[in-house]
């Protein structure tokens, strides 16, 4: 394990070893992924000691490791959500199994985002004057559904807004250190090296479990290190980084909490545990909501130091009033968000969450059958899986965006593919709309396909 400090004259790498000099914060490349590529978050399952359920030290319950990631492909996988696919306007010609990266909105959302701009459009004084008393509503609801305090959490447009504004209110200069690690998402280490010292945690891939993750984290905090920025679940690997024993240990060290739960809120049972200081989650994913839609949740001691991102008629209120109301724009998104949560409920969470998982686990356990694929350390409760594509392929973000949309345009799939210096991976996603069968044309697509590559 290797880790480096980048300043704006550069990165130096720290003592250690397994990491070449110049190695970025994003798997591959220090930029943003490229489009189609998206995150991953979690924290909140059950089991293991002390930590998230279903993570923990060693191979606790809810942790798997390579191999073993799924159903033999002499199986037919688990059968469909009742009424999932109808919820959703897809393309039924194309196989969806991206739903990480950008989600997609069911109809009953939809409508009832239409209808809030219909109402905008029929009588935009009395909308607008309304918007701050019911963003307020829509955040009482959503927060009910997280099982956050109403008074905690804002409104914002998506994760990446959410960190910039928790870094903002830390008030970092250049000689102060952020911990981050080369999972984590381009545009949000990208914020943290704008504003202080970065120091960047190389993980391997194949580290064994949460507990292995927790640790090599761990070794890298110094006296300097004023904050750690991390994913609950990376985005490329999906793999459990900002578990509650974690943060618990971070905090016990004096060092700031930064979570980047881009994909808890709907695929994790307690999306916000551990209570970080400053944990950011989209809703826009796993929760049903339009796209343009996350929650920035802050500490009490924290909140009054939060900037409105813009001057508004609302500043006098402060936090969260401050920061979610922006004058005049589309705030229909934002306030059917909601709607997502309540219909995730309704259609039982848990009961969609152990079938996405159990689909994801199908999907992975088919491609893993594949000579050009390897299987990654997982989390059971997710409803992502990463495997590992052969080395040399997909080493940087144009080859993993030229492989993803090559997929797409040959097999009609969509997956993300993501890079890395010696050979990048696949991730597949499940929703309640997929379906078995798509997955089986993934694997049967891609094993001529890859031999090619």
């Amino acid at each position: 394990m290797a880790t480096q400090r980048t300043t704006t004259s550069g990165t130096e790498t720290a003592s250690g070893s397994g990491t070449a000099p110049g190695r970025p914060a994003t798997p591959g490349t220090g930029a943003a992924p490229a489009p189609g590529t998206g995150r991953t978050s979690g924290t909140g399952r059950t089991s293991g000691t002390g930590t998230a359920p279903g993570t923990g030290t060693g191979t606790a319950p809810g942790i798997g490791t390579a191999p073993g990631t799924g159903t033999a492909s002499g199986t037919t996988g688990p059968g469909a959500f009742p009424g999932g696919a109808e919820l959703f306007r897809l393309d039924p010609a194309v196989a969806h199994l991206n739903h990480g990266s950008f989600g997609a909105v069911p109809l009953p959302v939809s409508r009832v985002r239409e209808g809030l701009a219909a109402e905008a459009d029929a009588d935009p004084d009395a909308f607008f004057l309304s918007v701050p008393a019911r963003l307020a509503e829509a955040r009482r609801r959503i927060a009910a559904r997280l099982g956050a305090d109403p008074e905690g959490i804002a409104l914002v447009s998506n994760a990446t807004e959410a960190a910039n504004l928790a870094l903002d209110a830390l008030g970092l200069g250049p000689v102060d250190e952020v911990l981050v690690t080369d999972h984590g998402y381009g545009t949000v280490t990208g914020a943290a090296a704008r504003r202080a010292r970065v120091t960047t945690v190389a993980l391997d891939p194949d580290l064994p479990d949460e507990g292995a993750v927790a640790a090599a984290v761990l070794a890298a905090v110094t006296p300097r290190t004023k904050v750690a920025l991390l994913d609950a679940v990376s985005s490329p690997t999906a793999r459990v980084i900002a578990g509650p024993a974690l943060i618990g240990a971070l905090r016990e060290r004096g060092v700031v909490t930064v979570v980047d739960g881009a994909h808890a809120p709907g695929m994790l049972a307690e999306p916000l545990a551990g209570e970080p200081d400053f944990w950011f989650g989209n809703l826009h994913k796993w929760a049903y909501a339009p796209a343009g839609c996350a929650v920035l949740a802050v500490a009490p001691h924290h909140r009054g130091r939060v900037p409105a991102p813009v001057p508004s008629w609302e500043d006098e209120h402060g936090f969260p009033r401050a920061v979610e109301y922006r004058a005049t724009t589309d705030y229909t998104g934002l306030l059917a968000a909601p709607e997502g949560l309540d219909l995730l409920a309704a259609l039982g969470a848990a009961k969609v969450r152990a079938h996405n998982a159990e689909l994801a686990a199908y999907g992975a356990g088919l491609l893993a059958e594949l000579p050009d694929l390897s299987p990654l350390p997982y989390d059971a409760s997710l409803a992502m899986r990463s495997l590992r594509l052969r080395r040399g392929l997909a080493r940087t973000h144009p080859e993993a965006a030229a492989l993803r949309e090559h997929i797409a345009a040959r097999l009609g799939c969509r997956v993300l593919v993501w890079p890395w210096p010696t050979g990048g991976g696949i991730r597949v996603s499940a929703q309640i709309y997929n379906r078995p069968e798509e997955y089986g044309r993934l694997a049967r697509g891609l094993r001529e396909l890859l031999a090619e590559a």
